[in-house]
């Protein structure tokens, strides 16, 4: 079929069943949680047995991943970014069903993190493995994997802009403007999937009940500053659980159980955190949340006003701690739902608490539905996405102007305290992916290994000047390392500088090669990345320069005419899908 078609037409092919492929798995992932959810439901043989599910989840969890994917998966959205920085675009065919398996049990047994990062990381690796087959280059792989995520997310959502936009804002750092229309194919192929398939009551959509008036944009621009602050609060607290869990020295299992009971002290207190909770989050987001389920009875104590406002309070500021413990505790999932969940809790929160003022009155649904998008915002860096994705499952744009107030005042105060999102910071400052800097990102698809020149010859430090005219004689480099005898770098000799004394014959049996050699003004070691490699050219101002193991061992020599020959090659690949090939 290739051959028949233009290199543009075969890529919206590919792109079509990678929408259709990323749709269909994403539905099925939807429905397989919503009918775990039920099923739970339905066998509850009390009023708590629910609390038992998420340690039955982690566990099977813990399971499952030890003994069909050896003890470690990748997971999320940091996973995909990865593998476009570091390994040109290739995602393991296992990433197409792992975090479907792994995810469905974590969130339709209670975990209480979403399913939007599995299925980016799902929809991504059918992208890429749709490319792979079809033997597409390294530019038309990343758009695949971007296909992918976007088509995912817009059959869960049933947003089709907002899919695109989220591949374009998170997943592709820099955008040809003929990547949208695969992308948009995709998307409505996703979409497509999901308006076929699923009912009216898995879809994630909501009616406005009132317009947006001018007169609360104070209030917006005070939520929007909340709302920064409160992601912020969510990505440490998060992160903190997480790590804390994560590092417990103990067995996979019991650190799963205890994970799974902890869970169940927090959602004793707090149950609308069990799960993804988007069933709440619609009754909050309606503005018709009036009573709260208190199995403490502490908060009946302050009356039913007052003990809502302290009880959602309560929900958001628990959230980061219930996903961190489930993902700390071998769970899978991500935390695009969880910001989603917690950003309308505080939008109910904060009308709630403006409306106890008897000259106020501020409509609780529309602050909630904006007060999701700022804190997506603020927790998963993208803006856009957040405010497209609330317009499309509000079903218009009326709330355009304050999702844009409170988003952008979110993501500000975010990137203010920090650069990176929490899910990427120590990758990115790793260099392990790829930023918005443009140079950054091309030496970070650079491996050194695939620069290195081994083909240099060395001569032990101990040999006379003959021998290394012997060596020369066989030689076509300018260049030769010098090593002890156990191989251990010593130093180098550059041909030019022994010039004069290949034609001294009487020298060769006199002059040590210990007395030619000259250190070298940097050393580098094989596992140093290429942001440091281009550091130590700048500084020394050579042209060479020496790779070592960590034992001492030379390697091969680095050029950085090679480096930035390659350097040029790259840049000059990225060009438009409807250039000619």
């Amino acid at each position: 079929m290739r051959h028949q078609l233009s290199k543009v037409q075969y890529i919206m092919v590919i792109a079509t069943l990678t929408g259709f492929a990323s749709g269909l798995l994403a539905v099925l992932l939807k429905i397989m949680v919503h009918y775990l959810q039920h099923w739970i439901k339905e066998k509850q043989v009390s009023e708590f047995a629910f609390l038992l599910f998420p340690a039955i989840g982690l566990f099977l969890a813990v399971l499952i991943i030890n003994l069909f994917f050896k003890r470690h998966i990748e997971k999320g959205i940091a996973m995909v970014l990865r593998a476009i920085a570091r390994k040109s675009s290739y995602i393991p065919l296992n990433h197409t069903y792992l975090h479907m398996i792994t995810s469905s049990i974590t969130v339709g047994l209670g975990g209480s993190v979403g399913l939007e990062a599995p299925i980016v990381a799902t929809g991504s690796a059918v992208g890429s493995n749709l490319a792979r087959v079809s033997d597409l280059n390294y530019q038309e792989r990343t758009l695949l994997i971007a296909c992918g995520a976007a088509a995912g997310i817009a059959a869960v959502f049933n947003a089709p802009i907002a899919g695109v936009i989220f591949a374009v804002e998170v997943l592709l750092t820099e955008t040809v403007v003929s990547y949208f229309i695969p992308l948009m194919i995709s998307s409505v192929a996703g979409v497509l999937c999901s308006k076929i398939i699923l009912h009216e009551n898995f879809l994630f959509n909501f009616a406005l009940k009132q317009t947006f008036d001018y007169r609360n944009v104070p209030y917006y621009i005070l939520l929007g500053i909340l709302a920064g602050f409160v992601s912020l609060y969510y990505a440490r607290v998060y992160k903190a659980t997480e790590k804390k869990i994560h590092h417990w020295k103990m067995n996979a299992y019991i650190k799963a159980i205890i994970g799974g009971c902890l869970l169940l002290a927090i959602y004793f207190v707090l149950p609308p955190l069990f799960g993804e909770g988007y069933g709440s989050v619609k009754t909050v987001a309606d503005g018709s949340l009036s009573t709260f389920t208190d199995n403490t009875s502490l908060l009946a104590r302050l009356g039913s006003n007052w003990g809502i406002i302290a009880f959602t309070a309560l929900i958001f500021l628990f959230k980061p701690i219930a996903a961190g413990i489930t993902i700390g505790s071998g769970g899978n999932g991500g935390n695009f739902a969880p910001s989603l969940f917690s950003g309308a809790y505080l939008g109910f929160f904060f009308s709630k608490l403006l409306n106890n003022m008897p000259w106020l009155k501020i409509p609780v649904g529309n602050f909630s539905l904006v007060g999701m998008a700022g804190v997506l915002s603020g927790v998963m860096y993208c803006p856009l996405t957040a405010i497209f994705l609330i317009a499309e499952i509000t079903n218009g744009y009326e709330l355009f102007i304050p999702l844009m107030i409170v988003s952008a005042i979110s993501f500000f105060i975010v990137k203010s305290y920090e650069p990176f999102s929490m899910e990427t910071k120590q990758l990115a400052l790793e260099g392990q992916i790829f930023t918005q800097k443009k140079e950054k990102n091309i030496l970070t698809s650079i491996k050194l290994d695939e620069m290195l020149q081994d083909t240099y010859d060395s001569i032990s430090i101990d040999k006379k000047l003959g021998q290394l005219v012997e060596v020369i004689k066989k030689s076509e480099k300018n260049i030769f390392a010098v090593t002890d005898r156990n191989d251990r770098f010593e130093g180098f000799i550059e041909l030019n500088d022994v010039k004069q004394k290949l034609f001294q014959p009487e020298l060769f049996d006199k002059i040590t090669v210990k007395s030619l050699m000259k250190k070298p003004p940097a050393l580098l070691y094989n596992d140093q990345d290429m942001h440091y490699v281009m550091e130590k050219f700048d500084h020394t101002q050579s042209w060479y320069l020496p790779v070592l193991s960590r034992d001492g061992k030379f390697i091969g020599f680095i050029s950085k005419t090679k480096l930035f020959n390659k350097y040029r090659e790259i840049l000059s690949s990225q060009v438009d899908l409807y250039e000619e090939e």
